[in-house]
């Protein structure tokens, strides 16, 4: 068992509402809260990407909406999206003039290819970076801090899009 799962069982024992069925209501209430907020936060703190995007707002380095991230996201990256968009757009076309199945569903999977890669690689890249952050555990220098969440940024920014970008086959796939 996990450090992580063994603190949430402990605090749950703590502020589970069955514990209080004889308290007052305003404690009974008030365990009800504390029971809610626990559950949310070990789901966030349990999933590792949930974690990171809270762990990027809480300290200041989540993207500030949709102009903020997409200027952060690297050029070669918009570039491929450009060009997967194109992909999927003549895909389109030879579906609606009557293209064979197999020929536009091949197509579909030449393209996801390097999408998939690129998922992995950002998977493990966020991976060794969230274990450089765990690794600081608040001792690191400010500057190290920085570099390794502008890091999770990044890699997090540009997860967001690649998974887009599959979403996007997986939709003209299943059409």
């Amino acid at each position: 068992m996990t450090d992580l799962e063994q603190r949430y069982r402990a605090l749950s024992r703590q502020f589970h509402p069955d514990y209080f069925y004889n308290a007052p209501a305003a404690e009974r209430r008030a365990s009800l809260e504390r029971s809610s907020y626990l559950n949310d936060a070990y789901r966030t703190l349990k999933n590792p990407i949930a974690r990171l995007e809270y762990l990027l707002k809480l300290e200041g380095f989540a993207a500030q909406g949709p102009e903020q991230a997409s200027k952060q996201v690297p050029a070669g990256l918009l570039e491929e999206v450009f060009a997967l968009n194109e992909e999927l757009d003549e895909i389109r076309d030879a579906r609606s003039g009557g293209a064979a199945t197999e020929e536009w569903k091949a197509r579909l999977e030449r393209a996801r290819q390097p999408i998939e890669r690129k998922r992995a690689e950002h998977e493990s890249q966020l991976d060794e970076l969230s274990g450089r952050w765990d690794a600081i555990d608040g001792s690191g220098s400010g500057d190290e801090r920085r570099t390794v969440l502008t890091a999770l940024r990044d890699r997090f920014l540009e997860r967001n899009y690649i998974t887009n970008l599959l979403a996007g086959i997986e939709r003209e796939l299943n059409a």
